[in-house]
Order: C-alpha cells, then structure tokens, then sequence
C-alpha cells in the first residue's frame, strides 16, 4: 500500500488514520458475514447446511437483529486493526527495502512485509476478536461487550483476554501475506490508470482478489482461532488444532464459514483498499499544499 517510488511517503499518522476509516466503512457493509461465518466455524454437529441456512435459521430463530450482535466490539476494534494493518505495513516496508537495499518493493518483499504487518495486527485485535466470538455464539448468555470483558478478567484475570493469541497471530500471518502480495503483483499487470474512475476499478479488482486469495490461506486457521477463543479446552495450539478438526469432521471442516467469509473479505477487501487509497490522495494534497 505504499506510496509509488517517486513520491515522499507521507507521515506515519496519515496511513494510520486512512486505515481506519477504510476499516469501519468495510464493516458497517459487511458484519452480517462476519456472525454467519463465526456460527458456522464453531458448529461441529452440523446445525448448519450451508450459508442461506445458517442466515435463515439465525433471523428465524433469534431475529434479524441478531445479524449484527456483537458489532459494538468489531467497530471499536476496526479503526485500530486496519489503522495498525495498512500503517504496520506500510512502516515493515520501509524497514526492508533498507535492510535489504533495495528501492522498490519486490513481489518477496511484499509478502514478507504483509505477514510481519499481520503479525503486528494481531496484537492489537486479539481481545475485541475474544469479545465479538464470545457474543456471537449462539450459546452465548452476554448481552453485551461490558459482561464479557467483565466474566473473562474475573475469571481469567487482564491475560484472559489474550486467549487466542498465537492462533490470531497465523490467522493474520497469512491473510496479509496473501491480500498484499496479491496487490502488488496485480497492480504490476495493469496499465498506468487513466483517470480517477479507472483507479478505483483497478484498486477494487486488486483488493477483492487479494482479499479472496488472503482468505483461501487462513480461513482454516481462522476456523481454529474461532474454537480457541469460545472457551473450547480441546484446542489449545494452532497447528495440532488443525489436525484435530481434519481428523474428527475431515478435512473440508477446515473451511467453514468460507462461503460467508470470503463474500465479506473478497468484496470487502476491494472496500478497504478503495476507501484506504482514496484517504491517502485526499491526505497527499492537504499535506502537500500546507
């Protein structure tokens, strides 16, 4: 997402602040996904038969409203995630291209600097992603975001709400790696933009596939994460969860709620990089014509 090579990067707090306004433009469109994909990875009895079930057992059953249960935690986390997701990789960018004395960002680069930013992200998320998944289950007896941060440090202590941690951080790993190596190698392929319209369809296209090929990679790492922060104690650690799903449910298990998650990260990876480049050049000429 940096700047092109002939123009001065701006300043720290303008990727920061692009990042999360592109981050809760793309949530207020997209949450309703997000609770159907969250419902189907924690379902192991097979509840569920597929997306429209899901959604339509979900509004029967608790009402349309229920669609967007939880959404307080994802609108306070998202201005910080996508801040620190597009700023984090942005900053790792600078810092391997001069490590590694190079100009221009490298198609290796542009992964390596993606999985470093989702690592990054990662920290910031983890108790609001603990928070929304709590909420979201349909066992849940929280009403709100107060009664579970209040239930875990009572019970777990501040570190409770840390649960998920290293499965958040592989989740994010590889969704970044994905998404932004994706968009520097599309962006690459396309001709120099025109005008401003043909911008933005490039940088939809771009971001939509990045945000599929991004979710492809980690959604059964998400699925895990989802298992580890309901309060699951069968699974503890990523990888020996994955083996664990795979074994019990096989291995398409691995990917439910994809259906879900890669029509709100697809799409909705093509939002965040619009919204995020469109601030950056309003940000670039008020910085530039102080």
């Amino acid at each position: 997402m940096s700047a092109p090579a002939e123009k001065q990067p701006l300043p720290f707090f303008y990727n920061f602040l692009a990042g999360a306004i592109a981050g809760v433009s793309e949530i207020i469109v997209m949450y309703p996904l997000d609770v159907i994909k969250t419902r189907q990875q924690l379902d192991s009895t097979g509840q569920y038969k597929g997306t429209l079930d899901c959604l339509k057992k979900i509004v029967k059953e608790e009402g349309f409203s229920r669609l967007y249960k939880g959404i307080a935690a994802p609108i306070l986390m998202e201005a910080p995630k996508r801040a620190t997701k597009f700023a984090a990789n942005d900053e790792w960018g600078k810092f391997y291209r001069k490590q590694f004395e190079v100009k221009t960002m490298t198609q290796p680069l542009a992964v390596l600097t993606g999985a470093t930013a989702g690592a990054t992200e990662s920290l910031v998320v983890v108790p609001f992603e603990l928070v929304k998944i709590r909420l979201q289950d349909k066992t849940t007896k929280f009403n709100g975001m107060g009664e579970v941060v209040k239930h875990i440090v009572k019970e777990n202590g501040l570190l409770g709400l840390y649960k998920g941690t290293e499965s958040t951080a592989w989740r994010h790993i590889w969704w970044n790696a994905g998404y932004f190596g994706c968009i520097h190698q599309l962006r690459s392929l396309f001709p120099k933009p025109k005008d401003a319209t043909e911008k933005t369809l490039i940088d939809l296209t771009c971001g939509a596939i990045g945000g599929t090929v991004g979710t492809i990679l980690n959604t059964p790492f998400d699925v895990v994460k989802s298992r580890i922060q309901a309060g699951s104690t069968k699974y503890k650690w990523t990888y020996p969860s994955l083996a664990i799903v795979a074994k019990e449910e096989g291995f398409g298990a691995l990917y439910k709620g994809f259906i879900p998650k890669v029509l709100r990260l697809g799409p909705g990876g093509g939002i965040l990089l619009v919204v995020f480049t469109a601030c950056m050049d309003f940000f670039r000429t008020v910085h530039e014509g102080k």
